[in-house]
């Protein structure tokens, strides 16, 4: 995981502008204009049939259902988040499986990671500063010729790889144009392909940045990569508890969940050794799963733990016990809107939420950074995971949201998801269950809730054994585990059988 905090990075880059979702449907009388919302994105009178009865949510009519256009529909789903208007149920358009097939190659294709810039320099930990400058001026030349300093910060609460921001302080320029003209270097943590894939990692930022969700990529070197700076705010874990954040965070990870898995999966070599794919067959005989996925890196995860004593290998053992029975409970339940796996962050801790303070919004939009874990990945894990990290590097269980928290989140979650899944190609009429959605994705989120600590447990294991940054992985690794612990036993019913108190998070969690 990377986290970094105070003025940093991410791209502002214009994606299509959404009403204020707390502004639209707020009307008092049937087919009245959304406060705030430009006459010509609201449903007017005569066009699209609204109809709200007392005691009831509003409801479209089958004539309206009927009639409306892509654009309406799309609409209706922004205007779906506000909370006194949810629809009971709503149509939407959606592509036949035929349809999907043919046009997959032209929505998720994505240039080749190893297109990208290579700049032969290795990043040295222990000289940053050298590194740094040898980087910044290979790539941009003018960096040593034209004049104004070249200072670097560094960004200290990352802990997986070292990230530094280099500036150049050209001469009568702003601070802000000094900012907007700012290189990121990323160097990798030691050790760190035990965990991550770093082509898939290419890969997902190279489509986010084409969609806009990413900043641009600018070069790659022999341990890292260097991409553009946007100013904005990393959030803290207490800034996640923000009802005007997290509202954000659901609506873009709703955003992410739409998006085609391709750019994060690997095809396997059909000639390769039986060593290279024993991840690739789960246990629990689901063969269709996309490779990879949040179990194989698990499996993969504990394959690379330290088995030299007796104590390491009888742990392993515990652990891969463990996940067998995870995947035996969880393994083969289906996922939201008919899809076990989406395109998955797996690693939005508060570092990885940036806050665009520059934008006119009245709730500033957020977008993610840090996508070396982006794997396909069930929509509630990676939710789940989100709210797991309410509690901070620290483990402040009692900090994770409660029931309300998580229905306003999840809320806003399906609207996002709903508005974004729709496509201009999309033929295909299905009525959507707005509440049986969000009933649905609760269910789901509250059973995940244990299991990032327990994917998160694993990471910390083998970062204590590899990395060099100044961080306790062993005591994290306990507080994570500890979340996973509480929730089996809950689930087992083991800690009412023993008459013990229920652990603090799980009580958080049930808490209204």
């Amino acid at each position: 995981m990377e986290a970094s905090r105070g003025e940093v990075a991410f791209t502002s880059y214009s994606t299509p502008s959404e009403p204020d979702l707390d502004a639209i449907f707020t009307c008092e009388k049937p087919c009245g204009l959304a406060e705030g919302v430009p006459a010509h994105m609201q449903l007017q009178r005569g066009s699209s049939v609204c109809r709200q009865v007392a005691g009831r949510r509003g409801e479209w009519s089958s004539q309206a259902r009927r009639q409306r256009s892509l654009g309406e529909q799309r609409l209706f789903w922004l205007q779906a988040a506000q909370i006194g208007a949810l629809p009971l149920t709503a149509p939407l358009q959606k592509m036949s499986t035929a349809q999907n097939a043919s046009t997959a190659h032209r929505a998720d294709r994505v240039d080749s990671p190893l297109a990208l810039r290579h700049i032969a320099i290795t990043f040295d930990t222990t000289a940053p500063e050298k590194s740094a400058l040898q980087l910044v001026q290979e790539y941009d030349p003018s960096w040593e010729s034209e004049q104004g300093p070249v200072e670097f910060i560094r960004f200290t609460d990352g802990i997986t790889n070292t990230l530094m921001k280099a500036i150049k302080k050209r001469p009568a320029l702003t601070d802000l144009q000094i900012d907007q003209n700012a290189i990121l270097i990323r160097a990798y943590g030691q050790g760190t392909h035990v965990l991550i894939d770093r082509e898939r990692e290419l890969r997902a930022h190279n489509l986010l940045a084409n969609l806009g969700l990413a900043p641009p990529l600018l070069a790659r070197f022999d341990n890292g990569l260097m991409y553009k700076f946007i100013p904005g705010h990393v959030c803290s874990h207490t800034d996640l508890a923000k009802p005007e954040i997290y509202r954000q965070v659901a609506s873009r990870l709703g955003q992410w969940h739409s998006l085609p898995i391709s750019a994060i999966t690997t095809t396997p070599i059909l000639d390769s050794e039986p060593e290279t794919q024993k991840h690739l067959a789960p246990k629990t005989g689901n063969n269709t799963r996309p490779h990879p996925n949040t179990w194989s890196v698990m499996r993969m995860w504990l394959d690379a733990l330290p088995q030299n004593t007796d104590e390491e290998r009888e742990r392993v053992l515990m652990l891969e016990t463990e996940l067998e029975w995870l995947e035996s409970k969880l393994g083969n339940t289906k996922g939201f809107d008919g899809k076990d796996f989406v395109f998955a962050h797996h690693d939005l801790l508060c570092g990885n939420v940036i806050v665009d303070i520059h934008s006119e919004e009245k709730e500033k939009p957020v977008h993610f950074i840090d996508y070396e874990y982006a794997t396909p990945g069930p929509a509630a894990f990676d939710i789940a995971n989100h709210f797991a990290e309410w509690a901070g590097y620290d483990c402040e269980h009692e900090a994770v949201p409660n029931k309300s928290q998580r229905k306003e989140f999840l809320k806003h979650y399906v609207a996002s998801y709903r508005y974004h899944s729709i496509s201009d190609e999309d033929t295909l009429t299905l009525d959507i269950d707005f509440q049986r959605d969000l009933d649905t994705l609760n269910v789901q989120v509250d059973l995940w809730r244990g299991v990032p600590g327990f994917y998160w447990g694993i990471w910390a294991l083998i970062q204590a054994t590899i990395s060099q940054i100044d961080f306790d992985y062993v005591k994290y690794a306990e507080g994570r585990l500890k979340e996973y612990w509480s929730w089996k036993e809950e689930v087992t019913g083991t800690r009412k059988k023993e008459g013990r108190e229920m652990y603090v998070r799980e009580k958080k969690w049930q808490s209204e």
